[in-house]
Protein backbone atom coordinates (compact mmCIF):
# COMPACT_ATOMS: atom_id res chain seq x y z
CA UNK A 1 0.00 0.00 0.00
CA UNK A 2 2.95 2.36 0.35
CA UNK A 3 3.25 2.36 -3.44
CA UNK A 4 -0.44 3.21 -3.70
CA UNK A 5 0.05 6.17 -1.34
CA UNK A 6 2.84 7.40 -3.61
CA UNK A 7 0.46 7.17 -6.54
CA UNK A 8 -1.95 9.51 -4.71
CA UNK A 9 0.65 12.28 -4.80
CA UNK A 10 -1.22 14.50 -7.27
CA UNK A 11 -4.48 14.08 -5.35
CA UNK A 12 -2.74 15.12 -2.16
CA UNK A 13 -1.28 18.20 -3.84
CA UNK A 14 -4.73 19.11 -5.18
CA UNK A 15 -6.38 18.76 -1.76
CA UNK A 16 -3.78 20.80 0.08
CA UNK A 17 -3.99 23.50 -2.59
CA UNK A 18 -7.75 23.73 -2.07
CA UNK A 19 -7.38 23.85 1.72
CA UNK A 20 -4.91 26.74 1.52
CA UNK A 21 -7.47 28.76 -0.39
CA UNK A 22 -10.13 28.35 2.31
CA UNK A 23 -9.27 30.94 4.94
CA UNK A 24 -9.70 29.48 8.42
CA UNK A 25 -8.60 32.27 10.73
CA UNK A 26 -9.81 32.59 14.31
CA UNK A 27 -12.09 35.52 15.22
CA UNK A 28 -9.39 36.37 17.75
CA UNK A 29 -7.34 37.44 14.72
CA UNK A 30 -10.21 39.03 12.82
CA UNK A 31 -11.26 35.91 10.87
CA UNK A 32 -14.51 34.02 10.36
CA UNK A 33 -13.42 30.70 11.88
CA UNK A 34 -12.96 27.23 10.45
CA UNK A 35 -16.48 26.14 9.39
CA UNK A 36 -15.98 26.40 5.61
CA UNK A 37 -12.84 24.26 5.77
CA UNK A 38 -14.51 21.65 7.97
CA UNK A 39 -17.58 21.46 5.71
CA UNK A 40 -15.29 20.99 2.71
CA UNK A 41 -13.35 18.15 4.39
CA UNK A 42 -16.45 16.22 5.44
CA UNK A 43 -16.96 14.79 1.93
CA UNK A 44 -13.50 13.17 2.09
CA UNK A 45 -14.58 11.15 5.14
CA UNK A 46 -17.63 9.42 3.70
CA UNK A 47 -15.97 5.97 3.62
CA UNK A 48 -14.94 6.02 7.29
CA UNK A 49 -16.84 3.74 9.69
CA UNK A 50 -17.74 6.60 12.00
CA UNK A 51 -17.80 10.38 11.50
CA UNK A 52 -19.25 12.92 13.90
CA UNK A 53 -19.05 16.65 14.47
CA UNK A 54 -18.57 18.13 17.94
CA UNK A 55 -18.88 21.80 17.10
CA UNK A 56 -18.42 24.44 19.80
CA UNK A 57 -20.60 27.55 19.56
CA UNK A 58 -18.78 30.87 19.43
CA UNK A 59 -21.11 33.88 19.58
CA UNK A 60 -18.71 35.85 17.38
CA UNK A 61 -18.83 33.53 14.34
CA UNK A 62 -21.20 30.67 15.14
CA UNK A 63 -20.01 27.05 15.16
CA UNK A 64 -16.31 26.29 15.60
CA UNK A 65 -16.05 22.78 14.09
CA UNK A 66 -14.36 19.69 15.47
CA UNK A 67 -14.49 16.50 13.37
CA UNK A 68 -13.95 13.00 14.78
CA UNK A 69 -13.65 10.04 12.38
CA UNK A 70 -12.73 6.41 12.97
CA UNK A 71 -11.95 3.18 11.10
CA UNK A 72 -12.48 -0.03 13.09
CA UNK A 73 -9.44 -2.16 13.91
CA UNK A 74 -8.84 -5.64 15.30
CA UNK A 75 -8.23 -4.37 18.83
CA UNK A 76 -10.74 -1.98 20.39
CA UNK A 77 -8.10 0.62 21.10
CA UNK A 78 -7.53 3.74 19.04
CA UNK A 79 -4.48 5.58 17.77
CA UNK A 80 -5.65 9.13 17.16
CA UNK A 81 -3.98 11.57 14.77
CA UNK A 82 -4.98 15.10 15.75
CA UNK A 83 -4.50 18.07 13.44
CA UNK A 84 -5.89 21.61 13.51
CA UNK A 85 -8.03 23.42 10.96
CA UNK A 86 -7.17 27.01 11.83
CA UNK A 87 -4.24 29.00 10.49
CA UNK A 88 -2.58 32.21 11.60
CA UNK A 89 -2.98 35.43 9.57
CA UNK A 90 -0.46 36.14 6.83
CA UNK A 91 1.30 38.98 8.67
CA UNK A 92 3.01 41.59 6.50
CA UNK A 93 1.88 40.75 2.94
CA UNK A 94 4.84 42.69 1.54
CA UNK A 95 7.10 39.87 2.72
CA UNK A 96 5.26 37.30 0.61
CA UNK A 97 6.38 36.48 -2.93
CA UNK A 98 2.95 35.03 -3.72
CA UNK A 99 -0.63 35.54 -2.53
CA UNK A 100 -0.71 33.90 0.96
CA UNK A 101 -4.13 32.36 0.31
CA UNK A 102 -3.54 31.26 -3.26
CA UNK A 103 -1.69 27.93 -3.46
CA UNK A 104 1.40 27.96 -5.65
CA UNK A 105 3.16 24.69 -6.54
CA UNK A 106 6.80 25.22 -7.41
CA UNK A 107 9.92 23.05 -7.19
CA UNK A 108 8.29 20.28 -5.15
CA UNK A 109 6.85 22.78 -2.67
CA UNK A 110 3.34 24.10 -2.10
CA UNK A 111 3.36 27.74 -0.97
CA UNK A 112 0.59 29.35 1.05
CA UNK A 113 -0.50 30.20 4.57
CA UNK A 114 -1.29 27.03 6.49
CA UNK A 115 0.49 24.79 3.98
CA UNK A 116 2.83 23.32 6.59
CA UNK A 117 0.90 24.36 9.69
CA UNK A 118 -1.24 22.27 9.67
CA UNK A 119 -2.45 21.54 6.13
CA UNK A 120 0.37 19.14 5.34
CA UNK A 121 -0.60 16.85 8.21
CA UNK A 122 -4.34 17.20 7.59
CA UNK A 123 -3.72 15.73 4.14
CA UNK A 124 -1.12 13.11 5.08
CA UNK A 125 -3.25 11.75 7.93
CA UNK A 126 -6.41 11.72 5.78
CA UNK A 127 -4.74 9.84 2.93
CA UNK A 128 -3.23 7.31 5.34
CA UNK A 129 -6.77 6.56 6.52
CA UNK A 130 -8.07 6.31 2.95
CA UNK A 131 -5.20 3.92 2.17
CA UNK A 132 -6.26 1.67 5.04
CA UNK A 133 -9.82 1.56 3.69
CA UNK A 134 -8.68 0.86 0.11
CA UNK A 135 -6.25 -1.85 1.23
CA UNK A 136 -9.03 -3.99 2.69
CA UNK A 137 -6.70 -4.76 5.58
CA UNK A 138 -7.92 -4.58 9.15
CA UNK A 139 -5.60 -2.30 11.16
CA UNK A 140 -4.33 -3.62 14.47
CA UNK A 141 -5.88 -0.65 16.30
CA UNK A 142 -8.78 1.62 15.44
CA UNK A 143 -7.64 4.45 13.17
CA UNK A 144 -8.78 7.76 14.64
CA UNK A 145 -8.72 11.09 12.84
CA UNK A 146 -9.47 14.40 14.57
CA UNK A 147 -9.62 17.88 13.06
CA UNK A 148 -9.87 20.60 15.71
CA UNK A 149 -10.51 24.33 15.67
CA UNK A 150 -8.88 27.11 17.66
CA UNK A 151 -5.39 25.61 18.11
CA UNK A 152 -3.65 28.86 17.23
CA UNK A 153 -5.52 30.95 19.80
CA UNK A 154 -5.99 28.89 22.96
CA UNK A 155 -7.88 25.69 22.00
CA UNK A 156 -10.98 26.56 24.04
CA UNK A 157 -13.21 25.75 21.04
CA UNK A 158 -11.02 22.84 19.93
CA UNK A 159 -9.19 20.12 21.83
CA UNK A 160 -10.32 21.46 25.22
CA UNK A 161 -13.91 21.23 24.03
CA UNK A 162 -13.41 17.64 22.85
CA UNK A 163 -11.74 16.58 26.09
CA UNK A 164 -14.91 17.56 27.91
CA UNK A 165 -16.95 15.25 25.65
CA UNK A 166 -15.24 12.03 26.85
CA UNK A 167 -14.59 10.85 23.30
CA UNK A 168 -11.20 9.32 24.06
CA UNK A 169 -10.38 6.29 26.23
CA UNK A 170 -7.55 6.26 28.74
CA UNK A 171 -5.75 3.43 26.92
CA UNK A 172 -5.85 5.26 23.57
CA UNK A 173 -2.70 6.59 21.91
CA UNK A 174 -2.22 9.98 20.26
CA UNK A 175 -0.03 11.53 17.58
CA UNK A 176 -0.13 15.31 17.14
CA UNK A 177 1.66 16.13 13.85
CA UNK A 178 2.32 19.76 14.74
CA UNK A 179 6.02 19.55 15.68
CA UNK A 180 8.66 18.38 13.26
CA UNK A 181 12.22 18.30 12.03
CA UNK A 182 13.57 18.29 8.48
CA UNK A 183 14.76 14.68 8.73
CA UNK A 184 11.66 13.51 10.55
CA UNK A 185 13.84 12.07 13.29
CA UNK A 186 12.55 14.17 16.24
CA UNK A 187 9.66 12.84 18.35
CA UNK A 188 8.33 15.37 20.86
CA UNK A 189 7.46 13.91 24.26
CA UNK A 190 7.42 17.00 26.50
CA UNK A 191 6.51 20.68 26.50
CA UNK A 192 7.67 23.40 28.84
CA UNK A 193 5.18 24.93 31.22
CA UNK A 194 3.85 28.32 30.16
CA UNK A 195 3.43 31.31 32.44
CA UNK A 196 2.35 34.73 31.18
CA UNK A 197 2.57 37.62 33.65
CA UNK A 198 1.35 41.21 33.74
CA UNK A 199 3.13 43.77 35.95
CA UNK A 200 1.53 47.03 37.04
CA UNK A 201 4.24 49.20 38.57
CA UNK A 202 3.08 52.41 40.25
CA UNK A 203 4.83 55.73 40.84
CA UNK A 204 3.84 59.40 41.00
CA UNK A 205 2.90 61.28 37.85
CA UNK A 206 4.67 64.64 37.73
CA UNK A 207 6.53 67.09 35.51
CA UNK A 208 9.75 65.59 34.17
CA UNK A 209 11.77 68.43 35.72
CA UNK A 210 10.41 67.61 39.19
CA UNK A 211 10.53 63.80 39.47
CA UNK A 212 9.09 62.14 42.56
CA UNK A 213 8.70 58.45 41.77
CA UNK A 214 9.12 57.42 38.13
CA UNK A 215 6.97 54.35 37.38
CA UNK A 216 8.92 53.68 34.18
CA UNK A 217 12.27 53.56 35.99
CA UNK A 218 10.78 51.45 38.79
CA UNK A 219 9.42 48.99 36.24
CA UNK A 220 12.73 48.66 34.42
CA UNK A 221 14.66 48.10 37.65
CA UNK A 222 12.09 45.64 38.96
CA UNK A 223 11.85 43.58 35.76
CA UNK A 224 15.61 43.47 35.20
CA UNK A 225 16.17 42.41 38.80
CA UNK A 226 13.37 39.83 38.58
CA UNK A 227 14.79 38.51 35.29
CA UNK A 228 18.22 37.99 36.86
CA UNK A 229 16.85 36.39 40.01
CA UNK A 230 14.55 33.99 38.12
CA UNK A 231 17.39 32.74 35.94
CA UNK A 232 19.55 32.25 39.03
CA UNK A 233 16.87 30.55 41.14
CA UNK A 234 15.45 28.25 38.43
CA UNK A 235 18.67 27.39 36.63
CA UNK A 236 18.26 23.66 35.94
CA UNK A 237 19.17 22.33 32.49
CA UNK A 238 17.43 19.60 30.54
CA UNK A 239 19.01 18.65 27.21
CA UNK A 240 15.68 17.31 25.97
CA UNK A 241 14.76 20.93 25.22
CA UNK A 242 16.19 23.67 23.01
CA UNK A 243 17.13 25.90 24.72
CA UNK A 244 17.81 23.45 27.57
CA UNK A 245 16.83 25.89 30.33
CA UNK A 246 13.80 27.88 31.50
CA UNK A 247 13.28 31.22 29.79
CA UNK A 248 11.88 34.40 31.37
CA UNK A 249 11.43 37.01 28.67
CA UNK A 250 10.12 40.58 29.10
CA UNK A 251 7.90 41.18 26.06
CA UNK A 252 4.98 43.57 25.65
CA UNK A 253 4.97 47.05 27.20
CA UNK A 254 1.87 49.24 27.19
CA UNK A 255 1.76 52.93 26.42
CA UNK A 256 2.06 55.12 29.54
CA UNK A 257 2.05 58.90 28.86
CA UNK A 258 1.55 60.82 25.62
CA UNK A 259 4.26 63.43 26.03
CA UNK A 260 7.98 63.28 26.72
CA UNK A 261 8.02 65.76 29.58
CA UNK A 262 5.66 63.91 31.93
CA UNK A 263 6.79 61.30 34.46
CA UNK A 264 4.43 58.28 34.24
CA UNK A 265 2.56 57.23 37.35
CA UNK A 266 1.87 53.74 36.03
CA UNK A 267 3.92 51.36 33.87
CA UNK A 268 2.38 48.11 32.55
CA UNK A 269 4.67 45.39 31.23
CA UNK A 270 4.46 41.67 30.47
CA UNK A 271 6.70 38.61 30.71
CA UNK A 272 6.56 35.29 28.86
CA UNK A 273 8.01 32.40 30.88
CA UNK A 274 8.67 28.91 29.46
CA UNK A 275 9.61 26.74 32.42
CA UNK A 276 11.15 23.28 32.53
CA UNK A 277 8.75 20.63 33.84
CA UNK A 278 11.13 19.99 36.75
CA UNK A 279 9.67 23.08 38.42
CA UNK A 280 6.16 23.70 39.75
CA UNK A 281 4.54 26.88 38.47
CA UNK A 282 3.28 27.66 41.96
CA UNK A 283 6.87 27.80 43.23
CA UNK A 284 7.83 30.22 40.46
CA UNK A 285 4.83 32.44 41.19
CA UNK A 286 5.56 32.44 44.93
CA UNK A 287 9.15 33.49 44.26
CA UNK A 288 8.03 36.32 41.98
CA UNK A 289 5.72 37.52 44.75
CA UNK A 290 8.64 37.62 47.18
CA UNK A 291 10.74 39.72 44.78
CA UNK A 292 7.77 42.01 44.23
CA UNK A 293 7.29 42.56 47.98
CA UNK A 294 10.97 43.44 48.39
CA UNK A 295 10.67 46.18 45.75
CA UNK A 296 7.41 47.48 47.23
CA UNK A 297 8.89 47.79 50.73
CA UNK A 298 12.15 49.32 49.52
CA UNK A 299 10.50 52.03 47.46
CA UNK A 300 7.18 52.35 49.31
CA UNK A 301 5.21 52.05 46.07
CA UNK A 302 2.80 49.39 44.88
CA UNK A 303 3.41 46.65 42.27
CA UNK A 304 0.64 44.36 41.08
CA UNK A 305 1.45 40.97 39.55
CA UNK A 306 -1.29 39.23 37.55
CA UNK A 307 -1.12 35.76 36.04
CA UNK A 308 -2.58 36.10 32.54
CA UNK A 309 -2.12 32.46 31.55
CA UNK A 310 -0.51 29.37 33.00
CA UNK A 311 -0.42 25.78 31.85
CA UNK A 312 1.71 22.72 32.48
CA UNK A 313 1.61 19.08 31.48
CA UNK A 314 3.60 15.96 32.36
CA UNK A 315 6.16 14.34 30.09
CA UNK A 316 5.39 11.26 27.99
CA UNK A 317 7.71 8.36 28.79
CA UNK A 318 10.30 7.47 26.16
CA UNK A 319 9.20 3.87 26.76
CA UNK A 320 5.50 4.55 26.18
CA UNK A 321 3.90 2.34 23.56
CA UNK A 322 3.17 5.15 21.11
CA UNK A 323 6.71 6.57 21.38
CA UNK A 324 8.28 3.17 20.73
CA UNK A 325 5.81 2.21 18.00
CA UNK A 326 6.30 5.48 16.12
CA UNK A 327 10.07 5.33 16.54
CA UNK A 328 10.25 1.76 15.22
CA UNK A 329 7.99 2.60 12.27
CA UNK A 330 10.12 5.59 11.22
CA UNK A 331 13.35 3.61 11.54
CA UNK A 332 11.88 0.68 9.60
CA UNK A 333 10.58 2.81 6.71
CA UNK A 334 13.33 5.42 6.48
CA UNK A 335 16.38 3.87 8.09
CA UNK A 336 16.55 6.99 10.25
CA UNK A 337 17.58 6.86 13.90
CA UNK A 338 15.00 8.79 15.91
CA UNK A 339 15.51 11.01 18.96
CA UNK A 340 13.19 12.36 21.64
CA UNK A 341 12.82 16.09 22.20
CA UNK A 342 10.92 18.66 24.24
CA UNK A 343 9.72 22.06 23.04
CA UNK A 344 8.96 25.44 24.54
CA UNK A 345 5.78 25.90 22.52
CA UNK A 346 2.29 24.61 23.18
CA UNK A 347 0.40 22.04 21.07
CA UNK A 348 -2.71 19.91 21.51
CA UNK A 349 -0.38 17.26 22.99
CA UNK A 350 0.05 19.26 26.19
CA UNK A 351 -3.72 19.36 26.83
CA UNK A 352 -3.96 15.61 26.27
CA UNK A 353 -1.09 14.91 28.68
CA UNK A 354 -2.55 17.28 31.25
CA UNK A 355 -5.84 15.36 31.11
CA UNK A 356 -4.10 12.06 31.79
CA UNK A 357 -3.51 10.65 28.30
CA UNK A 358 0.04 9.44 28.82
CA UNK A 359 0.55 7.82 25.40
CA UNK A 360 0.89 11.10 23.50
CA UNK A 361 3.61 12.29 21.14
CA UNK A 362 3.94 15.08 18.59
CA UNK A 363 5.65 14.31 15.29
CA UNK A 364 5.82 15.14 11.60
CA UNK A 365 8.48 15.92 9.00
CA UNK A 366 8.70 19.67 8.47
CA UNK A 367 11.00 22.31 7.05
CA UNK A 368 9.98 24.71 9.82
CA UNK A 369 8.18 27.41 7.83
CA UNK A 370 5.11 27.68 10.08
CA UNK A 371 3.95 31.27 10.77
CA UNK A 372 6.66 32.65 8.46
CA UNK A 373 6.12 34.62 5.26
CA UNK A 374 6.28 32.35 2.18
CA UNK A 375 5.28 29.34 4.27
CA UNK A 376 5.46 26.12 2.28
CA UNK A 377 4.93 22.39 2.53
CA UNK A 378 7.55 20.13 1.01
CA UNK A 379 5.48 17.66 -1.01
CA UNK A 380 7.77 14.74 -0.17
CA UNK A 381 7.18 15.38 3.54
CA UNK A 382 3.41 15.15 3.06
CA UNK A 383 3.60 11.91 1.07
CA UNK A 384 6.22 10.20 3.21
CA UNK A 385 4.44 11.09 6.47
CA UNK A 386 1.27 9.48 5.09
CA UNK A 387 3.26 6.26 4.70
CA UNK A 388 4.37 6.43 8.35
CA UNK A 389 0.82 7.09 9.56
CA UNK A 390 -0.42 4.12 7.53
CA UNK A 391 2.32 1.76 8.66
CA UNK A 392 2.03 2.47 12.37
CA UNK A 393 -1.33 0.65 12.39
CA UNK A 394 0.10 -2.65 11.18
CA UNK A 395 2.67 -5.14 12.37
CA UNK A 396 5.98 -4.97 10.43
CA UNK A 397 5.06 -7.96 8.23
CA UNK A 398 2.72 -5.65 6.34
Amino acid sequence: MLKEIEEKREEMIELLSKLIEIKAISPDFGGEGEKKKADFLMKYLEDFDYVERFDAFDERVGDRPNIVARIRGVVDRTIWIITHLDVVPEGDKRLWKTDPFKAVVEREKIYGRGSEDNGQSIVSSLFSGKAIIESGLKPKYNFGLVYVSDEESGSNYGIKHLLNKEIFSKNDMFIVPDVGSQRGDAIEIAEKSILWLKFEVYGKQSHASMPISNASRRAMKFILNLDEKLHTKFNAKNELFNPPYSTFEPTKREKNVDNINTIPGLDISYMDCRILPEYKLEDVIDYIESVKKFHEIRENERINVEVIHKFSSPKTSENSEIALRLSQTIEMLRGTKTRFIGIGGNTCASFLRNTGFKDTVAWCTADGTAHKPNEYCLIDNMVEDAKVFFSIFFDPKY
